[in-house]
């Protein structure tokens, strides 16, 4: 890092307190996986993704072209993470992560991001008046971290930056397919499909650890819940909202889109509006209207199903393989359908079985 740099862009940088308390305020996700699969892939933003396929339709072409990336998953990022590049914040994003490096949480975390910064700037890939997005130091259509566009980012214009924000997205998008095709993404090969699991499947055998073949799902009597044959390739089943909800058959792909952002919610958002826009229809089964634990939640469970005799090697307030695995094994005991799923329902029986875990 060059030191004159580093001088002149650091020199004067404003303390931006509102960032600190929109950190503080941050609200946990506790939305049902329903209600916000009807936020992301709603009429509305359907509508409006076709729009931007036909408007962009060349530089769709080329970045199918050059990344092997499928458009309609491209679009649904820039969907999900912008409405369309809308809403891409206009927060001074220097200041901001100067200030969340100085005073607040993850500190660590904002001074790398805001090191990656400097160095786009001194790599002359970015503009510092380009440099706006939401407070925590997102930018652009796709809503990159500097260090993921230090990466990734791509000049596809041939301006010599690589701009992320303004009116052209052409920047952003490739950046954002970029981001899938190093990541392992593979063309034509769908993120997941909904299934039909047969009567007494073992519901042990669903989870982001259990991978088959499509020939071991098929022989398992798992099929597709549009009649059409399995996707190729390994696969895993996941019940994201439990025995209750639909069952989907996740392939490589999703975990992709996992990397660019770690929530399930989001990676099935992402995957379902992806299909939409390419004309799929919405699921066949019904989401239940279970809301997520909040962390608090999840810490208790966890701390009633240890003292109950299975253990989750810890309280950390996230669900993990430790306690998916303990989740199965009350279910169990209790002569539950054992698939995994800690929602408000096995919370107010961990409370009923076990009591008060602060006794």
């Amino acid at each position: 890092m060059r030191a004159e740099l580093f001088d002149r862009v650091m020199e004067g940088l404003p303390f931006l307190p509102g960032v600190l308390q929109k950190q503080a305020g941050q609200k946990e996700f506790t939305r049902s996986l329903r209600d916000y699969l009807a936020i992301a892939a709603s009429d509305e933003r359907i509508r409006n993704g076709q729009k931007m396929l036909c408007q962009h339709s060349a530089l769709f072409d080329r970045i199918e072209r050059d990344f092997a990336v499928e458009r309609q998953v491209v679009c649904a990022i820039w969907g999900l993470e912008t409405g369309y590049g809308a809403i891409m914040g206009d927060t001074g994003v220097l200041p901001a992560l100067a200030t969340l490096a100085h005073a607040g949480r993850r500190a660590e975390y904002f001074e790398s991001e805001l090191i990656a910064a400097l160095r786009l700037l001194q790599l002359g890939l970015c503009r510092p008046e380009q440099m706006h997005g939401s407070w925590a130091g997102a930018m652009g259509h796709g809503q990159f971290m500097p260090s993921a566009l230090l990466a990734f980012g791509v000049d596809v214009d041939g301006d010599g930056a690589c701009t992320i924000g303004g009116t052209d997205p052409a920047d952003a998008l490739a950046s954002v397919a970029n981001y899938l095709a190093q990541n392992g993404w593979q063309r034509a090969l769908p993120w997941g499909v909904e299934v039909v699991l047969p009567e007494g499947f073992d519901h042990t055998r669903a989870g982001p650890d259990q991978s088959l073949t499509q020939q071991e799902w098929a022989d398992l009597g798992v099929t597709a819940a549009s009649g059409k044959p399995l996707p190729e390739g390994p696969g895993s089943v996941l019940l994201p909202a439990g025995a209750n909800g639909p069952a989907l058959l996740v392939s490589d792909n999703f975990h992709v889109i996992l990397r660019y952002n770690r929530a399930t919610a989001y990676a099935i958002g992402i995957g379902h509006l992806a299909d939409r826009l390419a004309g799929g229809g919405p699921f066949v089964a019904g989401w239940p209207e279970d809301r997520a634990l909040a962390s608090g939640e999840i810490r208790e469970a966890q701390r009633l199903l240890s003292r109950a005799g299975f253990g989750t090697f810890g309280a950390d307030g996230m669900i993990g393989p430790n306690t998916i695995r303990a989740v199965r094994g009350f279910q169990a005991e209790q002569g539950l359908v054992a698939d995994g799923y800690l929602g408000p329902v096995l919370l107010k029986a961990l409370r009923a079985t076990v009591g008060d875990p602060a006794r």
